[in-house]
């Protein structure tokens, strides 16, 4: 996937560089039948206008950060809460590129939402592109009352294959948390060649996606198999990345998707069909494509 905004230029190797900080804070509610958003901003963030694709009940929104990149020193601040019932899916309408950092100070992007009961959110943003010489930190935290739901997926690239620019330098550390259920953090160093390239590793491969199922209570075991056994008849269907994907229940209440790939396009093509696929099993909804992804 690509944006169609002309990228942040990369920065020069001046200790004067400039960071930047931008916050958002959405707050999602049910107000007679339609799921509302109201939000503020500082800095280069925002929601653009809600729409309704699939009806009032569904808000799906839009967020863009013009510059499209970050470089050392640079903060995303994302605050997202979902009042009792809302339902909003977030995307972005390209991706967000961490370029190299001269003075080794680590750009961030942070997301932190929090679900109230009977809620639902998607959170899927397009691809984060780790650049040659980037320090880089992705953090996500979504907390979940009981009744609430999350489909969430990650998606890191590694380096500009096209341009003939590894990642042979840099480092990406990824965070996922659901506080009380579950936790993830770790970092691709580029210097480790063993992370890197080793079959208990990477393997070689330069993108890997996540696609997470969360509940904020249990998620009885006849829903779980039959979540599972969907996702993985596409995994096995697909001809390049059926010995590079799989599906598991990390414990009762996460179902998760993993996925290795060369480049991006056929990993988010295959997350995209397992969101499509979780989506009609667990909340009986339609594959409704956001219409930014066939642009």
């Amino acid at each position: 996937m690509s944006s169609g905004k002309k990228p942040r230029p990369e920065p020069v190797d001046t200790p004067a560089a400039k960071a930047w900080l931008a916050r958002l804070s959405a707050d999602y509610r049910v107000e007679r039948g339609r799921c509302v958003v109201s939000h503020e901003h500082e800095g280069p963030l925002r929601l653009l206008k809600s729409l309704y694709p699939e009806g009032a009940g569904l808000c799906h929104s839009v967020l863009v950060h013009p510059p499209s990149g970050l470089v050392g020193g640079d903060t995303l601040d994302i605050r997202l809460t979902l009042a009792p019932q809302a339902h909003a899916l977030i995307t972005t309408p390209g991706a967000t590129r961490f370029y190299r950092s001269p003075q080794g100070t680590p750009a961030v992007q942070r997301v932190a939402a929090r679900l109230e009961e009977g809620t639902r959110l998607e959170w899927l943003p397009l691809e984060a592109i780790a650049y040659p010489g980037c320090e880089a930190l992705n953090h996500a935290r979504f907390e979940l009352a009981p009744g609430a739901e999350l489909l969430a997926w990650d998606i890191t690239a590694l380096g500009l294959p096209g341009a003939d620019q590894p990642f042979d330098q840099g480092r990406f550390t990824q965070h996922l948390e659901i506080p009380g259920q579950w936790l993830e953090r770790g970092t691709l160093a580029a210097s480790d060649a063993v992370l890197m390239d080793g079959p208990l590793g990477l393997a070689g491969q330069r993108c890997l996606g996540t696609l997470v199922f969360a509940a904020g209570e249990g998620i009885s075991r006849e829903r779980r198999e039959r979540a599972l056994e969907a996702v993985r008849a596409l995994i096995d269907a697909d001809p390049l990345l059926r010995t590079m994907a799989g599906a598991t229940a990390a414990q009762d209440r996460v179902l998760v998707v993993r996925v290795l790939g060369p480049v991006v396009e056929p990993v988010f093509q295959l997350l995209r069909a397992c969101w499509a696929r979780w989506r009609h099993e667990l909340w009986g909804l339609p594959a409704n494509l956001p219409r930014l992804w066939s642009m």
